[in-house]
């Protein structure tokens, strides 16, 4: 099975979080968004240098977001507004649907769509 990670599941990866470690030989399929804001999270707990060494050394396949995917993930963030899910998150799902991926998160909010593998922390 192939995945689109999202931020949640590459910092897991990173953390070393045991639920997590089946995935971690994997090539990470994600976008430029989320790899933005697994820096970024990296920074604020760490510092330039960690962040620095994991995008570096983990095995990352970027994919693009295209216009229909930033449309239909827009549409897909109004039609569940009441969940309050971020635009990366929504651009994330929508990514690994149009890509045929399966969306891996441990973001309870996904829990319970299509097309998720839904990992606890």
């Amino acid at each position: 099975m192939n995945y689109f990670f999202d931020s949640y599941a590459i910092l897991e990866i990173i953390n070393q979080n045991e639920n997590y470690l089946k995935y971690s030989d994997q090539i990470i399929v994600t976008n430029s968004l989320h790899l933005a804001e697994v820096y970024y999270r990296i920074l604020l707990e760490y510092n330039k240098q960690t962040a620095d060494f994991w995008i570096r050394n983990l095995k990352f396949k970027l994919i693009d977001i295209d216009a229909d995917i930033s449309i239909e993930a827009a549409r897909f963030r109004f039609e569940n507004k009441k969940k309050k899910l971020s635009y990366a998150d929504c651009i994330g799902y929508i990514s690994s649907i149009k890509n045929n991926l399966k969306f891996l998160t441990g973001d309870k909010e996904f829990e319970n769509f299509a097309n998720v593998e839904f990992v606890k922390k």
